[in-house]
């Protein structure tokens, strides 16, 4: 994060962590209360080393991390974390055709677990299936790294497809309420309208609003092309997840506070992902795999007939006109 939007960030603040100065003594700075929010989150170390750092005690310090955080997502997350209107949705289906060569893609879809330490008398609620404690982070994100969707909390024992299919996004999606644009044809050969959709991986259930890859290993050259596509565009939100965790390391060790703080911080740092990134860009090495963040188990979800047709559509698309000269170097 540049000084610049610091203080952008600080002057967003101020009006909410100011506190009152008492006969008794002054109250801490927000500049102060922000140093150690970001230093908490940007470096992943706990409380007392903040205690040390700072001279403040470690029950201050987790009041201000909690005060902070909560209106980080507050102040952000209608700047940073829109509805995205028809427009919105066009420019990213452009992005993503042009990014990623994948024509109507308007989002990449995956869950991720957040390491934690286990909560007091959660049983195996948070226990996945990589044999630690962890809470669910699933996300949607654009062509450009950055977040459309989160949806934070879920247990470690849940698989991403039900989360999805639990959310209010997919809700708002089969009830055509984002304001998706009309389906469009994708070839100027093939005039069928196809819609717009979001990439997941098999986890996630075919639909002709979700596109996932054929499964089985025995696939045709026109499915192994299919697939090759669509991991060039899902793999956006892969590198979305190592820039976050890159940039914010408390997601490099298990996260040692209460549930609802934990879904605090990481929907604070999703919003500061954002932030960060429409105003200081990012590196190419911070999109890098780390540990930090496991995949989330495969759940099975049918595929429904129409969903299906369009996909085939989709493939037919990629080996004909759509084709790229490097792919059948890359699934051979």
């Amino acid at each position: 994060m540049s000084v610049s939007s610091f203080d952008v960030l600080l002057c967003l603040l101020k009006p909410h962590i100011t506190g009152i100065d008492t006969n008794m003594r002054p109250c801490i700075s927000p500049e102060e209360k922000l140093f150690i929010t970001l230093r908490y989150l940007g470096s992943g170390c706990k409380f007392v080393d903040l205690h040390y750092s700072y001279r403040l005690g470690i029950s201050t310090i987790a009041e201000i991390i909690r005060e902070v955080c909560h209106f980080i997502w507050v102040v952000l997350k209608d700047m940073c974390l829109p509805q995205p209107t028809k427009e919105n949705w066009l420019k990213i289906a452009k992005d993503f055709h042009l990014r990623a060569n994948f024509p109507n893609c308007i989002g990449a879809v995956d869950g991720k677990h957040v390491r934690i330490i286990k909560p007091y008398n959660s049983g195996s609620l948070c226990y996945n299936y990589k044999h630690f404690f962890s809470v669910i982070l699933l996300a949607i994100c654009d062509s450009d790294y950055k977040f459309i969707y989160i949806d934070v909390g879920s247990y470690g024992k849940d698989c991403d497809s039900t989360i999805f299919t639990n959310s209010t996004f997919y809700q708002k999606l089969m009830n055509n309420d984002l304001q998706i644009p009309e389906p469009k044809p994708i070839s100027s050969t093939n005039p069928i309208p196809v819609p717009f959709v979001i990439v997941g991986d098999e986890a996630f259930g075919q639909t002709d609003k979700i596109m996932r890859p054929f499964g089985g290993s025995n696939l045709t050259t026109k499915k192994k092309i299919f697939n090759y596509r669509l991991y060039r565009a899902r793999r956006h939100i892969e590198c979305s997840f190592g820039i976050l965790a890159n940039k914010w390391q408390i997601f490099h060790r298990p996260i040692n506070v209460n549930l609802d703080l934990v879904s605090c911080i990481i929907k604070t740092c999703c919003a500061l992902h954002n932030y960060v990134r429409e105003r200081d860009g990012y590196k190419f090495e911070d999109t890098l795999s780390i540990p930090g963040f496991e995949e989330v188990p495969n759940g099975f979800q049918r595929a429904t007939r129409r969903g299906a047709s369009y996909r085939d559509v989709f493939a037919d698309y990629f080996t004909t006109e759509g084709q790229l000269s490097w792919q059948m170097s890359s699934i051979n």
